[in-house]
């Protein structure tokens, strides 16, 4: 597991971004503050006892056990109401985005009683929320600048760019971080995760059995390492990992949901099943029980049972709806949306995606949050009108969605153009350029390697259609819906030796 925000909200938090370093001197008045000279980001408080719980907080959310963390960061706010990254902790490690949106809020409204080194990091991650990569890495730039030799600074830019998609600078960041501290853990893990994506297996478990000989008796490295077997594959030495997370501790949720992906392509579905029923019984807050809620709506339309993937969703919405979690219900909208238009059943899909927009638009998030919904709304109903064929509404749309992206400069935005502009060519059998533009598009996406299949044979080549037809059907990711889309399908092509 590499974050602790138990969302699937389209805010891009910084992973981990407990991102902080101190000592005891002090430089305010009235505060207890790290000092700059010894090259870390100041902590700034009113009380030495709100620090040592924000401290202990932030190990335990460093070790991925944000639950555990969070008594720690309520008691350091209750013991100093004006710590401000107390508040910018608790918004990262809160289980619901409702939850993240209100601490988020109040680290920002106290981030003028704070250092300025203090102030860069909370407006970074502000700015994350709130879609606008642009500002969250002119602050990022700040921090490095500032504080070049704190792990965590240098941490908080890796993830930045595993955001983009960017491992190979991710690298070269966590790389630094273990240099300036070589016991840092959290670098390891986003090492490993870092070199996965890549298809660098050797390098990742050289990392990630470094993150568990660090950390050995925490859950979440022995759940790290189970993804990359899960990935590579290798499903009965991934469950055991899975399962040597939960005998050392049993609470750790996120290890029920890989066991999930595991006996899924083991062809256990049923046993997939029990595993996300065993853990909405252990949920500890909204956050997991919702989680175990999806995973039961991917195992279904990994089956192709569509109607049961909707009533998995509908238990994940009606959680929400509880709370009033306007992003949360319009995420689930969005995946029921996404269900809909693998059943091509369009018409509905439509209103899903309708109804998402307006929870958003009618909430109190912010504007740039609202005009990112509409943007997505722009991606949303090109897909709409390419499943209905309807290619002049879905080239309109998709200019306008590019237009957006550009304008934002966000990368993944604009990956998901590229998609766009793939799927368009495709049906209009300009195979050249859908592969031209599938191939800039989001390769962590498994439906753009099965398209790039479908490209490439209508195009006449057999031997890359196989590749990418190959690549689509042993994706083998933690539970999503955009590969239990295509799994089963992939799967089958691949062996038609196209």
């Amino acid at each position: 597991m590499i974050s602790n925000l138990g969302s699937r909200f389209a805010c891009i938090v910084a992973l981990g971004a407990i991102t902080l370093g101190c000592n005891s001197n002090g430089n305010h008045a009235n505060t207890v503050s790290a000092s700059s000279d010894t090259g870390k980001l100041p902590i700034t408080t009113k009380s030495e006892q709100a620090r040592a719980e924000f401290l202990q907080g932030r190990d335990l959310s460093e070790r991925l056990l944000g639950q555990d963390s969070l008594a720690h960061f309520d008691k350091a706010i209750e013991l100093d109401p004006e710590f401000a990254l107390a508040e910018q902790a608790r918004a990262t490690n809160s289980p619901t985005p409702n939850e993240f949106f209100e601490h988020q809020k109040k680290a920002v409204a106290l981030a003028d009683k704070a250092s300025e080194g203090e102030r860069f990091f909370i407006a970074m991650n502000d700015a994350a929320a709130n879609g606008d990569v642009t500002t969250q890495k002119e602050n990022l730039d700040k921090l490095v600048a500032a504080f070049p030799n704190d792990e965590r600074v240098l941490f908080a830019m890796g993830n930045y760019y595993f955001g983009q998609q960017d491992y190979t600078h991710t690298i070269e960041c966590d790389k630094k971080a273990t240099e300036v501290a070589p016991n840092y853990s959290p670098a390891y893990n986003i090492l490993g995760y870092s070199y996965k994506q890549t298809g660098d297996y050797a390098n990742a478990e050289q990392a990630l059995q470094k993150y568990v000989a660090l950390i050995p008796n925490d859950p979440n490295p022995y759940d790290s390492y189970a993804e990359l077997l899960l990935k590579e594959g290798k499903f009965e030495e991934s469950v055991a990992q899975y399962r040597k997370a939960l005998q050392i501790d049993s609470n750790f949720n996120p290890s029920r949901f890989g066991l999930s992906a595991d006996l899924t392509y083991m062809g256990k579905p049923s046993d997939a099943q029990f595993e996300l029923e065993m853990m909405a019984r252990h949920a500890r807050n909204d956050g997991e029980l919702r989680t175990a809620l999806f995973g039961l709506a991917v195992v279904a339309a990994d089956a192709g049972k569509f109607d049961e993937a909707e009533q998995s969703m509908d238990k994940e919405y009606a959680v929400a709806e509880k709370k009033n979690d306007a992003p949360s219900m319009a995420a689930d909208l969005q995946a029921k949306g996404n269900i809909a238009v693998a059943a091509q059943r369009y018409d509905v899909a439509k209103q899903h995606f309708d109804h998402s927009l307006q929870l958003i638009q009618s909430s109190s998030l912010s504007q740039k949050i609202k005009d990112n919904a509409t943007l997505v709304h722009h991606f949303n109903m090109a897909v709409i009108a390419l499943g209905k064929n309807n290619l002049t509404t879905a080239k309109a749309e998709s200019e306008e969605f590019r237009k957006g992206a550009e304008a934002k400069n966000n990368a993944n935005q604009l990956r998901q153009a590229h998609e766009l502009a793939g799927r368009i060519a495709l049906a209009q059998k300009d195979y050249d350029q859908a592969i031209a533009e599938l191939q800039q598009a989001n390769n962590q996406n498994p439906q753009n390697l099965y398209r790039l299949g479908e490209a490439y044979r209508a195009k006449g080549d057999a031997s890359e259609a196989q590749s990418y037809f190959e690549h689509a059907a042993s994706f083998n990711s933690l539970p999503q819906l955009n590969y239990a889309f295509i799994r089963v399908k992939a799967q089958k092509t691949a062996a038609k030796k196209s």
